[in-house]
């Protein structure tokens, strides 16, 4: 959950075509700590989320939606040789 999260903030980001630097001055975050959230190395409070979710213009659950990372199904993985 905390990659997929961590792919829809950076894909989010990408498009509205600024920078990791840029937007974490815009939401007040040291630059190093949101490119370790755009890395999934952070585990987001809801507040964080929220904050993150205001500077993108996004609704929080839209995080948890826009572009989920690639997650392999059981079915996929087993078997398939």
């Amino acid at each position: 959950l905390q990659t997929s999260i961590s792919h829809s903030i950076r894909a989010l980001r990408e498009r509205m075509g600024i920078s990791q630097e840029a937007f974490a001055d815009r939401i007040g975050m040291h630059r190093a700590y949101y490119g370790a959230v755009e890395r999934g190395k952070k585990n987001l409070t809801l507040q964080t989320i929220e904050r993150i979710a205001n500077g993108l213009g996004v609704e929080p659950a839209a995080l948890f939606t826009a572009t989920p990372a690639p997650r392999a199904r059981a079915s996929e993985s087993e078997g398939m040789s």
